[in-house]
């Protein structure tokens, strides 16, 4: 079940658990060199709970996510595509959040000629279709968030917003810890139906 729930417009505090940065980047506007659109579906992640990389504790693959909040992990999933997750909480802690979609506002062309398609809907609907479209590989893995290339602009004001659980686990599948802009045509999935 899904609820909506209105968030204050406000600075993002990556140093913030996981869940509430989460519900920050709701409606922030990302650009990796000038490509990028705003944040309409996050995933939030702590290594409190089995679902998340940290889960287990620091590992090669993992380690940035023990590093300093706002920085940048980026891990293949299933050998496939990119992922890419914003580092918070303190240094030291292990948490999360993975985009998983964005609406495309800048340089669609780009992320045409990337994605191979024309259709700006399904451009960065989903994890793996916004690392391609945006040019998004291991290689940013550990950059810092809050610097060229990349930029990161919180909303402006108030974003309604919907929760629900996320998507394709099988551990922690009861968390709510999945936010999406309330109406978004971009989602990667739709949210379950709202009481």
């Amino acid at each position: 079940m899904s609820s909506r729930r209105f968030i204050d417009a406000e600075s993002i505090d990556f140093s913030a658990s996981a869940e509430r940065v989460a519900r920050q980047l709701i409606g922030a506007t990302l650009t990796l060199n000038g490509v990028g659109g705003r944040i309409v579906e996050t995933e939030a992640y702590d290594r409190d709970e089995p679902a998340s990389h940290t889960y287990n504790g620091p590992t090669p693959r993992s380690a940035v996510l023990f590093g300093p909040p706002g920085h940048i992990y980026v891990y293949r999933s299933y050998g496939l595509h990119w992922c890419l997750n914003f580092v918070c909480r303190e240094e030291g802690h292990g948490a999360g959040v993975l985009i998983r979609a964005i609406e495309p506002l800048t340089g669609i062309d780009a992320m045409r000629q990337r994605r191979g398609l024309e259709t700006v809907r399904l451009l960065c609907s989903g994890p793996g279709r916004l690392t391609q479209a945006l040019d998004i590989t291991h290689r940013h893995n550990g950059m810092s968030a809050l610097e060229a290339p990349f930029h990161i602009e919180a909303p402006k004001e108030p974003q309604p917003i919907v929760i629900g659980p996320r998507i394709g686990l099988t551990k922690a599948i009861e968390l709510p810890w999945r936010f999406g802009l309330a109406a978004s045509m971009f989602w990667s999935k739709p949210f379950p139906a709202q009481a």
